[in-house]
């Protein structure tokens, strides 16, 4: 099974490289730089769960890209994901599977609107990597979990034989019969702890300190109640288990979103919090979202500003 890797940063590189090392046909989809960086020094992940040194793995560029694959993997962000979806697309061809990790499901609907529904799976992924400036892949948490199936939830021969290629390759692949409720409860997890610890600009023990935990349960109260209108209400364990992870004394933990706020990069505020205030239908009935997005969106209105400046 051809397996094409889009991107080779903190996701794609960690993903694709433990495919690689277990013996996957696998090539990473990448621009001219990171290609170059790869050729040199070669892929490589430092990660509590195994280092892995791979020289020179195979690589393509978007204006080199023919052949059609079995599978694209895509890891990209949000605001990436039309570029993403121009270079990836000679690669898609009647029997391609596309299994996209990011969060959300705005990117759903794009992939399927854009390369037909058939065509595009569910999946998401819990892990913590990225890239450091040597293009190292650091992988900075014990989870490596890459969830995925159909979804309409069919263990269809296509699914069953993605799983057994993702199978056995040095991290934890989950098929899933239920992944869209998966996706969406991985969703709640997102727009809960983004939008507390970025609209606070703190880490969630800070925010626990200030007394403060009902914006983080009313974030979570609203995101849920958009989830179970859509038809996915999140179940107990999930609910249980967003709540106690963002209302814990002493805790450290901040949204990678907040993380790039603080290095003045992009962020998906659109993707993660725009949409699902979109699906709710009922702005009234989410005013902690509200006042996230806008702060989100005033963030993005500075950065275009002083990137003009």
């Amino acid at each position: 099974m051809r397996i094409l890797v889009v991107g080779a940063g903190g996701l794609g590189g960690y993903f694709g490289g433990r495919l690689l090392s277990a013996g996957r046909d696998v090539t990473f989809l990448v621009r001219q730089r990171r290609a170059a960086q790869l050729a040199g020094s070669g892929l490589v992940v430092r990660s509590p769960l195994g280092d892995l040194d791979l020289p020179a793995p195979p690589t393509v560029l978007a204006e080199d890209l023919k052949d059609a694959f079995d599978v694209i993997l895509l890891s990209c962000k949000a605001y990436d994901l039309e570029a993403a979806m121009d270079s990836l697309t000679p690669a898609v061809g009647p029997d391609t599977a596309i299994l996209p990790l990011l969060n959300g499901m705005r990117h759903m609907d794009l992939l399927k609107a854009r390369f037909g529904e058939g065509r595009v799976l569910g999946g998401l992924c819990l892990i913590s990597a990225a890239l450091d400036p040597e293009g190292r892949v650091l992988h900075l948490n014990d989870l490596h979990t890459l969830s995925f199936g159909e979804p309409d939830g069919v263990r269809s021969p296509r699914i069953e034989a993605i799983a057994a290629a993702l199978s056995d390759a040095g991290f934890d692949a989950r098929l899933s019969d239920t992944i869209v409720q998966d996706m969406w409860e991985k969703w709640i997890f997102i727009a809960t702890g983004a939008g507390a610890t970025c609209l606070m600009r703190a880490a969630i023990g800070d925010i626990v300190a200030a007394g403060a935990t009902d914006v983080v349960t009313g974030l979570l109260d609203e995101s849920a109640a958009i989830a179970t209108a859509q038809g996915f209400p999140p179940r107990q364990p999930a609910i249980e288990r967003t709540r106690d992870s963002y209302t814990r004394p002493g805790s450290t933990m901040t949204a990678s979103m907040l993380r790039d706020i603080e290095r003045g990069g992009p962020i998906e505020a659109d993707h993660i919090i725009g949409d699902l205030l979109r699906r709710g239908g009922n702005p009234a009935a989410s005013p902690i979202l509200g006042i996230v997005h806008a702060h989100l969106k005033a963030y993005e209105a500075r950065r275009a500003r002083e990137m003009a400046s």
